[in-house]
């Protein structure tokens, strides 16, 4: 690990490049630790999201344009990852009986109990990462202060 902290410090020009590639490779760690956990479960990290949206609306259901808009990754492409989720019988599919234009996803009895299976892993192995609370609640802080700084400047 200390290799990799001098390659970081060496490889920035200033401390905010290191910062941002110190947490583009922070951000490695948790996607290889996520993928280890979901591998067994032959589900990806964009998939588990997928799934946790739905069971935070469950029992109702979601539009796509509503799933896609709360993904963490933005790029991923939720068409194709809630098809996937329905091949394996996690979610449904269905035709609004209101609005025939529009498509309701809803999570299966079969994917909420795998997010329950999988979930105290996926807890214990984010707790472990982030070391205590005291230091995930500094770390909320500092993420949000710079969000809200590039929002800003986007913004300008």
């Amino acid at each position: 690990m200390e290799n990799k902290k001098i390659f970081i410090s060496q490889a920035a020009k200033s401390p905010a490049e290191a910062a941002y590639v110190n947490l583009i490779y922070t951000t490695g760690h948790f996607s290889t630790g996520f993928a280890h956990i979901l591998k067994p479960y032959g589900l990806s990290e964009q998939q588990y999201n997928v799934l946790r949206i739905l069971r935070d609306a469950h029992p109702s259901p979601c539009t796509l344009s509503a799933v896609s808009s709360r993904m963490i990754d933005k790029m991923s492409n939720a068409t194709r990852l809630v098809d996937k989720l329905l091949l394996k019988g996690l979610v449904t599919r269905e035709l609004c009986p209101d609005n025939r234009r529009k498509v309701d996803i809803c999570i299966t009895d079969a994917g909420l109990e795998l997010l329950y299976k999988i979930e105290p892993q996926i807890n214990e192995f984010i707790n472990h990462m982030m070391g205590s609370a005291e230091k995930a609640n500094e770390l909320n802080t500092l993420l949000d202060q710079v969000r809200t700084a590039s929002q800003m400047e986007l913004m300008s």
